[in-house]
């Protein structure tokens, strides 16, 4: 097969009728709106962090595990009363942040498979995902550790 296959004058009729009537996405506004939602997600972030600095002695280290528990929770909480999935058709990938787009994906699996009850329909269908992702953390955090373990070893 070679590269571009021939077509016939009512394909290229077509293709320039459809190029005409297409429309035309905003690519620079979706990204700035994606930008600037994701960067307020950060910002929040980042501020709950000083919080738990300033007001519980945590150091910046120590900060990072309650600060991301925190921004989990809240993204539940905007799931849960349907404010999260605007933000998201407004902000498209600016609201897929990664701690608030797992937590929304987790939340919205759960609510979603309500009926089906807590055992077989949220708890199962909640970590059908989750479990990707954690079993993903787990094995890269090992695999990074055993590495970091073998290059002391050797004396590096």
């Amino acid at each position: 097969m070679s590269g571009k296959e021939k077509t016939t004058p009512q394909q290229d009729a077509y293709k320039q009728l459809q190029g005409k009537h297409e429309i035309k996405r905003p690519i620079v506004k979706n990204c700035l709106k994606a930008f600037l939602v994701g960067g307020i997600f950060c910002m929040v972030g980042q501020a709950i962090s000083y919080f738990y600095i300033y007001f519980f002695n945590f150091t910046e280290q120590t900060a990072g595990s309650p600060t991301t528990a925190t921004m989990v929770f809240l993204a539940l909480l905007m799931t849960g009363f349907g404010f999260y999935d605007r933000i998201g058709q407004f902000a498209g990938a600016g609201s897929a942040v990664p701690v608030t787009g797992f937590g929304n994906a987790v939340i919205s699996a759960a609510i979603e498979h309500r009926t089906e009850g807590f055992v077989l329909g949220v708890g199962s269908n909640m970590f059908k995902l989750a479990g990707s992702v954690i079993l993903f953390g787990v094995f890269s955090a090992f695999v990074v550790a055993l590495i970091k373990t073998i290059y002391l070893m050797i004396g590096g």
